[in-house]
């Protein structure tokens, strides 16, 4: 019997590099949220394939080269996996690590078995804080995961200018890799207060990924009204987050209409 499971978009609303370890992995402070926008993923018993779906599969490889391959190999099993595809590649918001964590869940209930103890994390940094896919902070190298309770359901809009911005690049054009870590996390505000709190934090990644790619630049420019507009991950998607839902829509219809080649969405993060 086909199991399913949802792959949220995965949004750093903070993202401090607080270090650099001599393997060469960055040490990460950073609060992650999910939107209820995603991937889906589909799995059945049978020997191993991967049939990718929906409005933006073109160009995603359905062989060993993508993430969800691996998890499935990475747990020791086959499956007949498809993934229904609705977030941009390297944009920044965990599509691939959301796509690896949601078969892992998946082929972990179809098979009656536990979710190995690493939760995935040879597979990528983002992939122990997909596994959990909802409020949490990650530190460390992507392994020390703990839910948060104190995020807001925050109305928000995610824009992609449809560029990939490859990661390492990113990281290299870092200028300063020991930054100070994420404040204490507030508890109780509403959603104005918990932005103005935000606000405060930052994105180490988000200067250099607009160096690697200026229209980055345009995207927060596009999100002005927002409460705080902001860059997740290493780009190139940012957020906006709105003090209502309906604040959020029309802002997304006009950012879609002034930018009809972005991907753009109204959502809610949590």
């Amino acid at each position: 019997m086909a199991t399913e499971a949802f792959a949220p978009a995965k949004i750093n609303l903070t993202l401090h590099v607080t270090g650099q370890r001599k393997d060469g992995y960055h040490l990460l402070d950073s609060l992650v949220v999910f939107a209820v926008v995603g991937d889906r993923v589909t799995c059945a018993p049978g020997e191993m394939s991967l049939q990718v779906t929906g409005p933006l599969s073109e160009g995603v490889p359905t062989d060993g080269r993508n993430l969800v391959w691996r998890a499935v190999e990475a747990l020791g099993a086959e499956a007949r996996i498809t993934l229904e595809k609705h977030l941009p590649a390297a944009a920044g918001i965990g599509g691939g690590s959301s796509d690896a964590a949601a078969v892992m869940r998946a082929v972990c209930e179809m098979l009656g078995a536990e979710m190995p103890e690493d939760r995935g994390l040879s597979l990528g940094a983002d992939v122990p804080v997909c596994t959990l896919a909802r409020a949490a902070t990650m530190r460390g190298i992507g392994e020390e995961i703990a839910p948060v309770a104190d995020v807001p359901e925050l109305p928000a809009v995610l824009v992609n200018p449809r560029v990939e911005v490859p990661t390492p690049a990113v990281f290299k054009t870092l200028a300063t890799k020991d930054n100070p870590p994420m404040g204490a996390i507030p508890a109780g505000l509403g959603v104005v207060p918990f932005c103005a709190w935000l606000a405060t934090q930052r994105n180490d990644l988000e200067p250099p990924a607009r160096v690697v790619e200026p229209v980055i630049d345009r995207v927060l420019e596009a999100l002005d009204g927002a409460l705080l507009a902001r860059m997740s991950g290493s780009g190139a998607t940012c957020f906006g987050i709105y003090e209502t839902q309906n604040a959020a829509r029309e802002a997304a219809l006009r950012i879609a209409e002034d930018n009809p080649d972005w991907w753009v969405v109204a959502t809610k993060l949590s």
